[in-house]
């Protein structure tokens, strides 16, 4: 484990305040942590201020040039009046800030609920905002983020799983002509949706990065943006049964295609997607097992019945990813 880890492993409470305080603030000693993994991530209360969200980066996941172009990113959009969370900027403008060996950004602290998705209409202006982002994202491309592709999220996690020995040795089999397979279907579906464009995405539009507020979304947590298909920030927004996820994406493209063209063909990348984020949430998982935060926060890891079930849920994917992708209804 490197030096850098070690120290980020060892932040306390007296490290975080004494960051915040470095730029000026003056905190009140009252500290709370936040759900976040890959990250640290505290509210840190302010004398006679609002509270702010204090942001601590992972050593070696992100170049603090990486950090500083999805920051700017965050900025650009708000100069749009897109709901966004960007962090603050100093005098000097600067976003990303050092303090010993931490890295760390501040946010404002943003409250709401998750968003109702089997409400069409909530689902018509997430799409709007959406859209919006896309339209911004199209206009340039990423310089020190990665691309979504298959071999990162895919065919590397299932080496990583395989090669440090987390699959039980009885699963290892199964586990790699399953995987092999899977990859097979996926690069087919890629193959399949043709020419899509690849362009600035959130990455990660799961629900708890919607904040929902006073009829409107904040959009938070940029942490896993990067270059790859629009889709990618649709498909977690689409559950259930296949008639269901139709309807919403139905209220999804109404309100998206206002401000920016949807390929159709991406809709067959959408399983795709879903398997690749399974093999990579796995690996993720695998590959932070070092992290005293990770073994108290996911238990379940590592255990038997965890690599039965996710080869289960890989089994079912292996059934959807040979269905017919969805149809928008326009």
């Amino acid at each position: 484990m490197s030096q850098a880890l070690e120290l980020f492993y060892q932040l306390d409470p007296n490290g975080i305040l004494e960051a915040v305080e470095s730029l000026g603030y003056q905190t009140n000693g009252v500290l709370s942590p936040l759900n976040s993994y890959e990250n640290r991530v505290y509210e840190v209360g302010l004398w006679d201020e609002p509270p702010l969200i204090a942001k601590f980066y992972r050593p070696g996941r992100w170049s603090d040039a990486a950090i500083v172009e999805e920051h700017m990113f965050t900025l650009e959009l708000e100069a749009l009046e897109i709901p966004v969370v960007p962090p603050l900027q100093d005098e000097g403008d600067t976003t990303l800030h050092h303090y010993h060996n931490y890295r760390f950004a501040l946010y404002p602290k943003c409250a709401g609920r998750a968003p109702d998705l089997d409400d069409s209409t909530t689902l018509t202006q997430l799409g709007r905002f959406i859209g919006r982002i896309h339209a911004l994202g199209a206009e340039s491309s990423f310089l020190h983020r990665p691309q979504l592709t298959v071999a990162h999220f895919g065919d590397e996690s299932c080496d990583y799983l395989l090669e440090q020995g987390f699959i039980p040795p009885e699963l290892e089999s199964a586990y790699a002509m399953l995987t092999e397979d899977l990859l097979d279907e996926v690069d087919a579906r890629f193959s399949q949706a043709g020419g899509y464009r690849r362009i600035r995405l959130h990455g990660d539009t799961h629900q708890g990065n919607i904040l929902w507020s006073e009829g409107r979304p904040q959009i938070v947590d940029f942490d896993d943006a990067r270059m790859g298909p629009a889709v990618q920030d649709l498909w977690m927004f689409m559950a259930g049964e296949r008639e269901h996820c139709e309807q919403q994406l139905d209220a999804l493209l109404e309100g998206y295609t206002q401000f920016f063209d949807f390929n159709l063909r991406e809709l067959a990348l959408i399983e795709g997607l879903r398997t690749l984020r399974m093999m990579h949430h796995a690996a993720w998982l695998a590959r932070r097992w070092d992290d005293p935060a990770f073994k108290y926060a996911f238990p379940w890891f590592n255990t038997q019945n965890y690599w039965q079930d996710h080869i289960l849920a890989l089994k079912e994917q292996a059934s959807a990813l040979h269905e017919q992708p969805l149809q928008w209804q326009a």
